[in-house]
């Protein structure tokens, strides 16, 4: 049995938005989150000994990362290599110089041959010894349209048709690898991709026009133990059925809002030849927490305000504060007590936003089916206006003498 750690989209160096710098080390705290969760998943395969680790891509950013965010990426992984742990490296789209032309954030591992550490930047199956036997890995990275087909192939053709000949030509390779492997093998489908049935976040604009979308019909096969997938940041399986299961990890740490709600962890799996068990493991990330309220009708916006924060649970998240409010209202805030409200929390965002006076709701005394005279319609009207309470009598006094030089036969009276 053969025991492996399945990991992706670490994205190293993500999120500094919503992070400060740590004054004891100069680092950004998000940053360190990313590491922390990092250190957990190769403490986990170096603690175990674990027989293989699989990273389904994404390590960065982008392909050309600080040399900082470089080092500390290569000081974890590195640990793998000292525990005589193989390792799977998959180029995804964050990995690809100039998303497309090769792996450059990943590569320098096979360019420095770091012992037991494949490079996944092409389509290819891996014969792996470990120290409990063989396993088969095909990696597939991100594969863009220029990678499977020439620019004369695709001129004159619609998006379905382009679409229709990426896929063909895909399944004519995949099968050209399938066809070459060892039966008696256990084998593993690494791939960095957007599956049709993926439950996608902000992904789904991560790589617009230079992906495309894979059918999940060519993924079950049952030459396949087990389908290892990144790219998705969110936790999914594709294939209920678990023939074979269709897993992706997810990400190691939320990125952002859009995130706030999914589980962040890593897959263990310890598998033969025609049987697999895996298992998600949740990983302690950053709690992100929004706070959405409106306080446009409320006489003490302030006091609603700091009574929504008091609800929620702010201790080191990172929190968004949005509340809308009208104008008028803006001198009754005391942003100071806002922040003191929130420095219990890793970091945060306050965007008030303001809501129109057309935009509010009619008095009641006004709405549909309601029949008032006109005096009495005024008067409803000044009551509800704060700003004009010393002027109510003189302004009524003017309305009925208005009223007492129109035709006594108009009938003026208010209908809405």
């Amino acid at each position: 049995m053969i025991k492996s750690i399945h990991l992706s989209d670490i994205h190293l160096g993500s999120g500094f938005t919503h992070g400060h710098l740590n004054p004891k080390t100069g680092l950004n705290t998000r940053f360190e989150d990313f590491i922390n969760t990092l250190s957990l998943c190769i403490d986990r395969a170096v603690r175990e000994k674990v027989d293989l680790v699989l990273f389904g891509g994404d390590a960065f950013p982008d392909a050309t990362p600080p040399p900082y965010i470089q080092e500390a990426f290569a000081s974890q992984f590195h640990r793998l290599a000292d525990a005589k742990i193989p390792t799977v490296l998959l180029v995804g789209n964050h990995d690809q110089y100039s998303q497309g032309d090769g792996g450059a954030s990943l590569c320098i591992y096979r360019t420095l041959r770091v012992p037991g550490f494949i490079v996944g930047d092409s389509l290819k199956t891996h014969q792996i010894l470990t120290k409990n036997g063989k396993i088969q890995v095909i990696t597939l990275p991100w594969l863009t349209h220029s990678t499977l087909l020439t620019r004369r192939k695709t001129d004159g053709l619609s998006f379905e048709e382009i679409q229709h000949l990426l896929i063909e030509s895909l399944t004519l390779a995949l099968e050209g690898e399938i066809r070459q492997l060892d039966p008696q093998l256990p084998t593993i489908l690494l791939g960095h991709l957007m599956a049709d049935r993926a439950d996608l976040g902000s992904e789904r604009f991560l790589a617009v026009g230079k992906g495309f979308t894979i059918p999940i019909s060519l993924l079950i096969r049952p030459e396949f133990d087990y389908v290892a997938l990144g790219h998705v940041h969110k936790h999914q399986n594709l294939n209920l059925t678990n023939d074979p299961p269709i897993i992706y990890s997810g990400s190691i740490e939320r990125v952002d809002f859009s995130e706030e709600k999914e589980d962040k962890g890593y897959i263990t799996l310890e598998l033969t030849k025609g049987e697999v068990n895996w298992q998600f493991n949740p990983l302690p990330s950053r709690i992100f927490c929004s706070i959405n309220i409106n306080v446009s009708e409320e006489s003490d916006p302030q006091f609603a305000i700091l009574k929504a924060i008091q609800k929620k649970s702010i201790q080191n998240s990172v929190v968004r504060l949005i509340y809308k409010i009208r104008s008028e209202q803006l001198e009754l805030i005391n942003t100071g007590e806002i922040y003191k409200a929130l420095k219990d929390s890793h970091s945060y965002t306050i965007r008030p936003e303001l809501v129109s006076q057309l935009s509010r709701s009619r008095l009641p005394k006004l709405g549909v089916g309601n029949n008032l005279d006109p005096i009495s319609a005024l008067q409803a009207y000044l009551d509800s206006k704060e700003d004009l309470k010393d002027i109510v009598k003189d302004m009524l006094k003017s309305a009925e003498l208005l009223l007492n030089n129109n035709d006594p036969n108009l009938d003026i009276s208010v209908k809405q």
